[in-house]
């Protein structure tokens, strides 16, 4: 069973850049499909980005490609999420989530990480 700890939030202006890495324990990353989600207030939960167990698959929402990029440490056991350009918008909680292989559901989630962006 793996664990997940998102950390690298934080409050920028519009137009910076975090980096959120999430940290994978208890089992290796690469043996997991993993999802970066976020939930602004008073909104439902939306998939960012998510990278395939194998690495080979990779999906943003239409919202964040060209700004977002989702990447894999296997040496650090950690996915990270690049986010540039932030925009006000993207002010949320931002979660890293796992799902095994030929699994549809995310059934393992990190505590959460908060991105405030002001304008």
């Amino acid at each position: 069973q793996v664990q997940l700890v998102e950390s690298g939030g934080g409050s920028v202006q519009a137009g910076g850049s975090l980096k959120l890495s999430c940290a994978a324990s208890g089992s290796t990353v690469s043996s997991y499909g993993i999802g970066w989600f976020r939930q602004a207030p008073g909104k439902e939960r939306e998939l960012v980005a998510r990278l395939s167990w194998s690495g080979g698959s990779i999906y943003y929402v239409d919202s964040v490609k060209g700004r977002f990029t989702i990447s894999r440490d296997n040496s650090k056991n950690t996915v990270t999420l690049q986010m540039n350009s932030l925009k006000p918008e993207d002010t949320a909680v931002y979660y890293c989530a796992a799902r095994a292989r030929s699994v549809i559901e995310y059934a393992y989630w990190g505590q959460g990480t908060q991105v405030t962006v002001s304008s």
